[in-house]
């Protein structure tokens, strides 16, 4: 990426070490015996990830262990995840969470675990206070927003000056409103709507029976809003679509309120705050500046 004066990376903590935890070939032990594939995987990806970026402001943010507020709006939220108080200590990611946490301490990157809301949320305050994207709150035309995370919901934050960077080393991909109008049929704004309509399984949220991508990239272009597609369902030309909607509207309603996000939480440090230099470590330096050699 391009270089400018200020770029914010914002890095969906638990996202990267969940796909560096489950994505690493092998279980990896250092010379004491001790599972670190997680952490390896996690330090290797995040310098990769910041130097590709050239950032000089970085946040790395991970959910805390409290109430979740979206399950006031249903109980099944998210209610397919494991329990990983259960799991054996060798399969569970968390496990090496406190070396990835101390691995971030070493190299000087500002991190934190949410205290209220999801990290989805915290990343979208930013967004709202910082970024440019489509309706939201500008900031300095020199100020670029980089969402480092797999999780899709960050799409509807995409703008002008908002990416959202999918990390697959050699095979990254960094979307921009031109990625999802190509991927989706959809402007980034239109996200929330569109997946209010298909359902997230990652989340336990139910979509319109009947209702596949495609379909609801059609609706979600042909009415622009989940309001007016609500408002104007007669107009829409397969019966059987017409009958799913009118049977899950209330469904839908609650879908948007779990998908979309918003100003509702506030940003939990200042842009100065996160301000960052690289000294050029690597990956091996940073393992064996914690104690955690290769065996």
């Amino acid at each position: 990426m391009e270089k400018t004066e200020q770029i914010l990376l914002l890095v969906d903590g638990h996202n990267l070490l969940f796909q560096m935890f489950y994505g690493m070939p092998a279980r990896i032990v250092n010379r004491e015996g001790r599972a670190i594939q997680g952490t390896l995987g996690f330090v290797g990806a995040l310098l990769k990830i910041v130097r590709w970026v050239r950032c000089g402001h970085v946040a790395v943010i991970f959910d805390g262990q409290h109430e979740n507020l979206r399950r006031d709006i249903t109980k099944d939220y998210k209610a397919n995840r494991p329990d990983f108080s259960q799991v054996p200590e060798e399969e569970n990611p968390f496990s090496q969470l406190p070396d990835v946490y101390r691995a971030l301490r070493y190299l000087e990157i500002p991190f934190w675990e949410t205290r209220e809301y999801e990290t989805d949320d915290e990343i979208a305050a930013y967004v709202y206070a910082y970024g440019k994207s489509s309706g939201l709150e500008t900031a300095p035309a020199d100020t670029r927003i980089v969402i480092s995370s797999f999780d899709s919901d960050f799409f509807q934050l995409i703008g002008e000056n908002v990416f959202v960077l999918r990390y697959r080393g050699k095979k990254t991909v960094l979307c921009d409103t031109a990625y999802i109008r190509e991927k989706l049929g959809i402007e980034p704004a239109q996200y929330a709507y569109y997946k209010a309509l298909t359902g997230d399984r990652a989340d336990n949220i139910e979509g319109v029976r009947g209702v596949g991508p495609r379909t609801a990239a059609d609706l979600t272009r042909q009415f622009g809003s989940l309001d007016a597609l609500l408002e104007r369902q007669s107009e829409i030309g397969k019966p059987s679509v017409r009958k799913a909607l009118a049977e899950a509207e209330e469904r839908l309603r609650r879908n948007y309120q779990l998908i979309r996000l918003d100003d509702r939480a506030s940003v939990p440090r200042r842009l100065e705050e996160l301000v960052w230099q690289d000294r050029g470590l690597t990956t091996t330096e940073v393992l064996a500046g914690i104690g955690l050699k290769q065996g």
